[in-house]
């Protein structure tokens, strides 16, 4: 009587149960697809496994991905709420540097009249400096 083949589906993490998914898991669609294959189909058996093992490594490695993709939204967020903080803290610095300036400009020019007028004030007493000067002082 002839040996009778059945598939027996061993998992890395174990026996496959009935609630486990080929769709969903890549080592469960592993050991199906391996289990499903006669001893005739051995070399079958070892490409199946080997791209399922492949898939395997390329599924941990999309998730490696996916966190550090998540990783990098976070900072990317907390960097542009840092940008947007310094951008208003420039804003108020900007407004500051214009207060100073325009009260600089005030004061520039108020010292600009006061200097004109005390320029005046300086050549009227020169002019009458040397107008006394020159009237002759009787001796």
């Amino acid at each position: 009587m002839p040996e009778v083949w059945h598939p027996y589906f061993l998992s890395p993490n174990g026996p496959v149960s009935v609630t486990d998914s080929v769709m969903l898991n890549g080592v469960t669609a592993t050991a199906v697809a391996a289990g499903l294959c006669t001893p005739e189909d051995a070399k079958c058996a070892a490409t199946v496994s080997n791209m399922g093992h492949r898939l395997h490594v390329r599924n941990l490695e999309v998730k490696t991905l996916c966190s550090q993709v998540t990783i990098l939204q976070r900072l990317l967020k907390e960097s542009k709420k840092k940008v947007g903080e310094v951008k208003e803290e420039n804003k108020r610095l900007k407004a500051l540097v214009d207060s100073y300036a325009d009260d600089l400009v005030i004061r520039s020019t108020e010292q600009s009249k006061t200097t004109n007028k005390l320029q005046k004030q300086y050549e009227k007493l020169l002019a009458e400096v040397k107008e006394l000067t020159s009237r002759s002082i009787p001796k």
